[in-house]
């Protein structure tokens, strides 16, 4: 009776296989397809595992990667260069439409209610008979530029556009200076805006002046020399013929 007690039934041997077989199907009906032991990160074997830094990122792929978890990379934009602009061209685009169309920077420039600052005159050129009056734009808002000439007596007015302008006969030595202005007023006199006109003529008839006077000194130095050299001679002929009279008397 007792071994009777220790052998399993049939019906027990049955029960227990159908457990196991319903496990089994309900492992491999799962509807996602995936076996989830797989995608779980091994731990590296040994008792000093505990001390490694384990990364999350080492454990997706592009495709399964969580939103969020990617690291942030911003974009570097290239620095805006300088505008094309250059203060001493003639009737260019201004610098603001420049900027506003391939976003480049202007030079530092001061407001329309400021007084503009001082232009730069570069050089008077000859024209014929004309005198033309080159300068450079300062860094302002400018409406119009005044080129004086003789201390104010004769003014010529240009756009803001300009920076040559014809101003007719200038005498030699005359004064010319550029005036910038905008509704604020107008830029201070400055040297660097005023120039005296010396047409290169008066320096080749100066030269020839000077050549000239030179040239007449030396001759008034060489005839003086000679004139004393002939009184000197004469004055000693004159002593021998008297010395000479003398001793025969």
């Amino acid at each position: 009776m007792s071994a009777n007690k220790d052998t399993p039934t049939p019906a027990i041997i049955l029960l227990l296989a159908l457990l196991n077989g319903s496990s089994s199907f309900l492992v491999r009906s799962d509807p996602s397809g995936t076996n989830h032991t797989a995608t779980l990160p091994l731990r590296p074997r040994g008792h000093n595992y505990d001390m490694l830094e384990l990364n999350s990122y080492d454990y997706y792929d592009d495709a399964s990667d969580p939103p969020g978890q990617r690291p942030f990379i911003p974009t570097q934009k290239p620095s805006p260069q300088p505008c094309a602009y250059d203060l001493c061209r003639e009737l260019q685009t201004p610098c603001y439409q420049l900027a506003v169309s391939s976003g480049c920077l202007c030079p530092g420039e001061t407001g329309p209610h400021e007084v503009p600052e001082a232009p730069r005159i570069r050089r008077l050129t000859t024209n014929e008979s004309t005198v033309v009056a080159q300068w450079c734009a300062p860094e302002s808002v400018v409406t119009r530029y005044y080129v004086t000439v003789g201390n104010g007596l004769r003014t010529f007015a240009f756009g803001p556009g300009n920076r040559t302008g014809a101003i007719g006969e200038v005498n030699p030595g005359e004064e010319v200076c550029v005036v910038a202005v905008n509704d604020r007023g107008s830029s201070h006199r400055h040297i660097r805006s005023c120039i005296v006109y010396n047409p290169r003529g008066n320096d080749s008839l100066a030269l020839k002046a000077s050549l000239i006077g030179g040239t007449l000194g030396l001759l008034v130095l060489l005839s003086l020399g000679l004139l004393l050299w002939r009184h000197r001679a004469q004055r000693k002929a004159d002593a021998r013929i008297t010395h000479a009279t003398e001793e025969t008397l």
